[in-house]
């Protein structure tokens, strides 16, 4: 089992920026692909970005130019540096890992609001 933990969540005004960490624990060797997902009030959880072990990353477009996934694989962290916040990025943040299975986090909630 994997045990995922987001941090970095909070309130910021619309155009700030907001950093999100994910740590992974337990068994954590063989950990491929991780990434970010998230949901509004009301809609359906959506893909945000994701990074192979190798480093390789994707973007949904609502993203794209404004959030940056990164990972340090000596410490077992994905992070979501987010950009130019929009009050739509309102939502909760959920990170996942891959290993033999989908593991998730228990997600951070992101408000982007004035």
């Amino acid at each position: 089992q994997v045990q995922l933990v987001e941090s970095g969540g909070g309130l910021v005004q619309p155009g700030g920026s907001l950093r999100l960490s994910c740590k992974a624990s337990g068994s954590i060797f063989s950990i491929n692909d991780m990434g970010w997902y998230r949901q509004a009030p009301g809609k359906e959880r959506e893909l945000v970005a994701t990074i192979t072990f190798g480093g390789r990353t994707n973007y949904a477009d609502s993203g794209k130019g404004r959030f940056t996934i990164s990972r340090d694989n000596a410490w077992n962290t994905v992070y979501l540096q987010m950009n130019s916040l929009k009050p739509e990025d309102t939502a909760v943040y959920y990170c996942y890992a891959d290993q033999r299975g989908r593991f998730w986090g228990q997600g951070t909630q992101v408000t982007v609001s004035s």
